[in-house]
């Protein structure tokens, strides 16, 4: 990578500070000519007034100069916190394009750079696109558990185990036939089935996916039931339309909310019932159905055991003498009062730890766990065949380095650091 590149790496302007960043070897030429000065001692932030050829000053700003490799991309970098005017940003990134041998960064780039230069593996790269996007407390301890390293020593410790065995079975490849020794030692096949125990229980905890996305609960029942209400009620607005006219919700909607940190993803369906009115109450019949199927926690609201398998019995309008009763319901709940509201919201959050990663668990992702799932098959296949223990102890091993990302993920990655923002 021989180009310079340069972001904005803060919020849009305008801002009481933008973050401008530098990064290749062009970096401490480019400080030099927008500062009229020779770059400052290293990682010594120091105030310089910033000029462009053609518009003059631009701004005074705070700066830094980085040698690489000690630096985030592992390549020198520079950077300049200015005012965050509109202007400001706008003259100061006009400059940079102005200079020889600088380009604007594309998305991902800066990380795709430490990555490439060995300031991060691709776990941790994955686990900093969710940081990126975190909107829970949960979420955010998940990702920097992630990106602070720990999956990736976990998976650097696995392999050198298996290293290790494949150092055992090699032996015996070398010397078999001039000490007549054939057999695989005992400890090889101990020390696999361990590791493959370890990695079930990895692979049997839920995903990582699940936090990053949300629970989702879908509210359920016959038109007129109370859904939209209990919906509004929950997410706090009048996102669903309340009429007492049945079949008023045509349509799937859907909020993420968050309570206790934990994120949920609220669904509003349209009334379930055998006769729609028209074609379209019933394309959105047939999308309430999909939803169900498709729900974490179900909060039925229609007959009580007319629901689901495991929903939850909801009873709701309670404030109305003329609403069908539930004999034994979960929760009574009044839309109108909030009555019973909190305590089905503590209920949702107490499910939805069970459904969730344990905040102390290591979790990995559908991409991660297919990986590991090819080193855990790998593992319980042991043959007493010296070559073909080698090839399956070679397979694991492959596995680890592809989670990462030292070996077969050129694709992957471009499809990874598209999804980061310009400037990261």
């Amino acid at each position: 990578m021989t180009d310079t590149i340069f972001a904005l790496s803060s919020g849009p302007p305008p801002a009481a500070i933008a973050l401008i960043r530098v990064s290749g070897p062009r970096a401490g030429d480019t400080l030099a000519r927008l500062s009229r000065q020779a770059p400052p001692a290293p990682r010594h932030a120091v105030v310089r007034k910033l000029y462009d050829d053609r518009a003059g000053l631009l701004d005074t700003a705070l700066v830094l100069w980085l040698p690489g490799p000690r630096t985030a991309t592992g390549e020198d970098c520079a950077e300049f916190h200015c005012h965050g005017g509109r202007a400001v940003v706008a003259g100061v990134l006009d400059a940079l394009r102005a200079l020889p041998g600088l380009r604007d960064a594309e998305p991902g780039e800066f990380t795709r750079r430490a990555f490439t230069n060995g300031r991060l593996d691709l776990a941790q790269a994955e686990a900093l696109g969710d940081l990126l996007t975190a909107e829970t407390r949960l979420q955010r301890e998940a990702a920097h558990s992630g990106f602070g390293g720990r999956l990736s020593r976990e998976v650097a410790a696995w392999r050198d185990e298996v290293l290790r065995l494949s150092a055992a079975v090699e032996a015996v490849l070398d010397f078999a036939e001039e000490d007549g020794i054939t057999t695989i030692p005992g400890e090889v096949y101990d020390g696999a089935q361990r590791l493959a125990g370890t990695l079930s229980e990895v692979l049997g905890a839920p995903r990582s996916e699940r936090l990053r996305d949300g629970i989702r609960v879908v509210l359920a029942g016959p038109p007129n039931s109370g859904k939209s209400s209990l919906f509004n009620r929950l997410i706090g607005d009048s996102a669903a339309i309340v009429t007492a006219q049945p079949g008023t919700t045509r349509d799937v909607l859907e909020r993420s909310v968050a309570w206790d940190g934990i994120p949920f993803v609220l669904i509003d369906t349209a009334g379930l019932r055998n006769t729609p009115a028209d074609e379209v109450e019933g394309i959105g019949i047939a999308r309430a159905e999909a939803q169900i199927e498709r729900g974490d926690l179900v909060l039925w609201l229609g007959e009580e055991g007319g629901g689901p398998p495991h929903a939850i019995e909801v009873q709701s309008r309670i404030d109305d003498s003329l609403a069908p009763r539930k004999r034994n319901p979960t929760h009574r709940i009044s839309s109108v009062s909030g009555e019973g509201l909190a305590d089905l919201i503590q209920d949702l959050i107490t499910r939805a730890r069970d459904l969730l990663p344990s905040p102390t668990s290591l979790m990995v992702n559908q991409r991660q766990a297919a990986l590991l799932t090819d080193a855990h098959d790998a593992l319980i296949v042991l043959d007493g065949d010296p070559l073909l223990c080698a090839e399956s102890l070679r397979c694991a091993r492959l596995a680890f380095d592809r989670l990462l990302g030292n070996a077969g993920t050129e694709n992957m990655l471009d499809q990874l650091f598209m999804r980061f923002c310009i400037g990261k």
